[in-house]
């Protein structure tokens, strides 16, 4: 673990890692500056990030289960294979972050602004994508299942391999500066013609015509 820059970070850091880092529950990490440091594999299962600097940190691996990162920037961080099974994310700023095999299943990503994120072969499963601008993202490989997909997509987004099951509708956002509704078939149309195999469903769950 490299602590961050910021020397209040760092005192909060490692008053936690003194206290049995994480073998007694979750810890207050909001508002803080952790940009840049280097937390792979760490536990913080059900802490609290709200607002929380986390920028161009190394996460590869690190346990946010139940965390609360509602407003924190996550922009640029490396969080592959880290665990936010049913995390808070909302409002949180993902823009070019790495969520290569991390595990989103039930997350909240209302209002979550991650453009250029990297999320291959990530478990998306149940996870409330509202608002969420996905412009630019990579979700190759991604697993979807019955998720709310009121996303912002535009011709950038790499959905190559990604599978399951979404209620729309989604929005695509153009060259032109003009966006357009995609929901039941013309969503899950746009999804495979970019070699995706995802079924747009609707709230009653039946499919749309096959």
């Amino acid at each position: 673990m490299l602590p961050p820059a910021d020397p209040e970070a760092a005192d909060r850091l490692w008053e936690w890692v003194r206290e049995g880092a994480g073998a007694h529950g979750g810890t207050d990490m909001a508002g803080l500056d952790l940009g840049g440091a280097v937390l792979d594999g760490a536990d913080f299962a059900e802490s609290w990030f709200a607002g929380t600097r986390l920028a161009g940190a190394r996460l590869v691996g690190t346990e946010f289960y139940r965390a609360h990162l509602a407003g924190a920037d996550l922009s640029g961080a490396d969080a592959t294979g880290a665990c936010f099974v049913r995390a808070d994310l909302d409002g949180a700023d993902l823009r070019g972050a790495v969520l290569d095999g991390a595990d989103l299943v039930r997350a909240e990503l209302y209002g979550t602004d991650a453009r250029g994120a990297r999320l291959r072969g990530a478990r998306i499963l149940g996870a409330s994508l509202l608002d969420t601008d996905l412009r630019g993202a990579d979700l190759s490989g991604a697993e979807l299942r019955e998720n709310s997909f009121r996303v912002l997509l535009d011709d950038s987004t790499r959905v190559a391999g990604l599978t399951g099951t979404v209620f729309g509708p989604a929005t695509l956002a153009t060259p032109d500066g003009t966006r357009h509704p995609l929901e039941g078939q013309d969503l899950e149309d746009w999804l495979r013609a970019r070699g995706a195999d995802v079924r747009a469903i609707t709230p009653g769950g039946a499919g749309t015509r096959r």
